[in-house]
């Protein structure tokens, strides 16, 4: 038996689309941060007294149609067959937008792969959560981290890169936590498959995986918040694009964005970001973190979450 903890993270510069949907290996390189307070706990079990894999989320029994062949992957590599029970804790609203499935498949690598008896290295770690959810393969690192896109399944991994000399926080706007109305899988295909944007999207984000790499280096806020933005809003201009048409945006999306622009025309460290989902994510510095709240909270009183980066997957039991 194993405990495992691992962080969500959100991609500074974007995640979107696969060149191999069986071994998820994706168009682009991405780069995330790691965030403090959203987490999710999984204990995995393998028992041979079991006839089959058992799945528990939040205390609700699950089907086990994702799990199960994630397992299979692991009982493959560890060389055993006994079936697993796993159950997990979800410390942030699932299919929100908030990369829930980042942080769950990390923690299922982590807590899987040690109850079989593998002690991966950090790489071989990512690349096995990795074939669990893409972004997942950054949650097992703390703070910053960059996904490599890699030519197959052996170059694509992801692995942590040095903090900048910057006291980075995140401000989560919570514009809804139900679930989405379209899951990331499904929109991400068709936005491959039919947004005329999306080839100049994949030059464009591989170049901003470069230049973010020199911002960070060179710990230059401005411009790691200008390309933050740019992917964001690239990515999802590429989905509005697809056929048919969608958005995740709602009214409140554009009003928390609109303020965030508000707050920088007026000299406030502030850049908005999201991910597959309605909720904006805002980076700032921790100096202006009680501006940023201080703007939002008319609109999204009850609503907002700070947050700072968060620490890479560990295990809790074992």
């Amino acid at each position: 038996m194993t405990l495992a903890r691992a962080h969500t993270n959100i991609a500074l510069i974007k995640y979107w689309g696969k060149k191999d949907a069986r071994l998820i290996l994706p168009y682009t390189s991405s780069i995330s941060l790691t965030l403090a307070d959203f987490y999710t706990d999984t204990r995995v079990t393998f028992d041979p007294t079991l006839g089959e894999d058992r799945f528990t989320l939040d205390g609700t029994i699950l089907p086990t149609t994702k799990v199960t062949p994630f397992l299979d992957l692991v009982r493959d590599l560890a060389g055993r067959h006994q079936f697993a029970s796993v159950s997990s804790v979800n410390h942030v609203p699932t299919a929100a937008g908030l990369a829930s499935s980042a942080s769950a498949y990390a923690a299922l690598a982590l807590a899987a792969s040690r109850a079989a008896g593998l002690r991966l290295a950090p790489r071989e770690l990512s690349r096995l959560a990795r074939r669990g959810s893409g972004s997942a393969s950054r949650s097992l690192f703390g703070g910053l981290a960059i996904w490599h896109r890699g030519f197959d399944d052996a170059t694509s991994f992801a692995e942590a890169l040095p903090a900048p000399k910057l006291d980075l926080a995140m401000v989560v706007v919570l514009v809804s936590a139900k679930a989405k109305a379209k899951a990331s899988r499904s929109l991400m295909a068709n936005t491959v498959a039919t947004s005329p944007y999306y080839p100049a999207w994949v030059e464009h984000n591989q170049q901003a995986c470069e230049r973010m790499l020199q911002a960070l280096a060179a710990s230059d806020f401005e411009r790691i918040g200008e390309l933050t933005e740019q992917s964001a809003m690239q990515m999802h201009a590429a989905i509005m694009a697809g056929d048919p048409a969608f958005t995740y945006f709602q009214p409140e999306t554009l009003a928390a964005w609109q303020t965030v622009q508000q707050l920088r025309a007026a000299g406030v460290a502030a850049y908005a970001t999201m991910d597959a989902g309605p909720n904006v994510k805002v980076l700032t510095l921790a100096a202006h973190v009680p501006a940023v709240v201080a703007a939002l909270t008319p609109q999204f009183a009850g609503r907002l979450l700070t947050t700072r980066p968060g620490p890479a997957a560990t295990v809790l039991e074992d």
